[in-house]
């Protein structure tokens, strides 16, 4: 289990889980007609839509985490890491424009302008990797004990400085002297009166990636390393606990700002949803500790793989022009049939990109 392998395996094994819910939720929230929608099954398929995003900039976090040590081994200096770390930032955050601009050109003439200045998952995950790279940075050089122990805390601190000042930038100190496409990227105010909570802001999106960094650098440690199995164990414990204590606080009604919204901006939801990721982590190393079947196609850890490609090409087959379904129209047959199709046809677009890459690489 120690092998970098085994250990990409499970976190590619989570990105595929989030694109699973993502096109679950998708399909349906595309598909499905006005009278399906009012069931309690559509309610319940939407409870996993609050997973893929998440889990999509938390195990970012993680990613990075493992890179910069990867880096850091062979000997890079820091400000070459976190140059490089924010320059992939970068290129992730100009690929959310591009994707922007796709989706406004394909859907002219409906689609306003302003949705290019929209700030969506792609977007948000780049601004969270340019300010992962300046946190690397900032933790300075030194023994990788020592810069592990302070990249950890600070992110930590964060994270949580993130949670507990969202609330606030929604309501009472919403920025509202910047421009709505500038004040968007802080609160996902878009061209409303208000945030909106189908919108990807920094507050609270980036303190996802903040906790997938810290728990990166954690699965570095002494500890860690040598005791696999107890500490997957006391993440998930940390991940109940987490959980617990975010319905404890709401349950207590404990009001630290003008507004509360436990679903949306509470720094309990974000640490329900926290505790919820901790958990998913330790039962996919679970899996991949104790499963007993032979190796082979996992279809998840594939599409984890290429889980940029698979959102990118998926959302114009439910959302867009290119919609296989018509949209609004659907009952639950036929709308489930839809996601088994583009549940296939996207593992068949990663097993393509996958082996495309390889081939690629023998010939270089």
């Amino acid at each position: 289990m120690t092998s970098p392998q085994r250990r990409i395996a499970y976190i590619d094994w989570m990105r595929g889980l989030a694109c699973v819910l993502m096109f679950e939720t998708h399909c349906y929230d595309s598909w499905l007609n006005a009278e399906a929608k009012k069931s309690d099954w559509f309610r319940y398929s939407q409870i996993g839509g609050t997973l893929p995003a998440p889990l999509f900039i938390f195990l970012a976090g993680v990613a990075v985490a493992l890179a910069t040590e990867k880096l850091r081994v062979k000997g890079m200096e820091r400000g070459a890491v976190a140059k490089q770390v924010m320059f992939r930032g970068a290129e992730v955050f100009g690929l959310g424009i591009l994707f922007r601009v796709q989706e406004f050109v394909l859907g002219i003439p409906i689609s306003p302008w302003t949705d290019l200045l929209r700030v969506d998952v792609l977007n948000i995950l780049g601004v969270s990797m340019i300010l992962l790279g300046m946190l690397c940075w900032v933790a300075g050089p030194g023994p990788g004990a020592a810069v592990r122990t302070r990249s950890f805390l600070l992110a930590v601190g964060a994270a949580a400085a993130v949670a507990m000042a969202t609330p606030a930038m929604w309501t009472t100190w919403r920025p509202r002297f910047l421009p709505w496409a500038i004040e968007s990227y802080v609160n996902g105010v878009h061209t409303f009166d208000k945030p909106q909570v189908w919108l990807f802001p920094i507050f609270p999106w980036v303190g996802f990636a903040f906790v997938g960094l810290a728990v990166g650098f954690w699965l570095f440690t002494e500890f860690a390393r040598r005791r696999e199995e107890w500490n997957f164990l006391l993440i998930a414990a940390a991940g109940v606990a987490m959980f617990g204590v975010s319905l404890l606080l709401d349950e207590w009604g404990i009001k630290l700002y003008a507004v509360y919204d436990y679903w949306h901006t509470s720094p309990n939801f974000f640490l329900a949803r926290c505790g919820v990721m901790l958990l998913i982590l330790s039962l996919a190393y679970t899996w991949y500790r104790w499963e007993r079947l032979p190796s082979g196609f996992r279809p998840l850890e594939q599409l984890g793989r290429t889980s940029l490609l698979v959102y990118w090409v998926h959302i114009e087959f439910v959302y867009g022009r290119l919609s296989i379904l018509p949209k609004g129209k659907c009952g639950w047959a036929a709308a489930t049939a839809g996601l088994t199709v583009i549940f296939l046809a996207m593992l068949g677009l990663s097993v393509a990109k996958t082996r495309w890459s390889a081939r690629r690489e023998l010939v270089g």
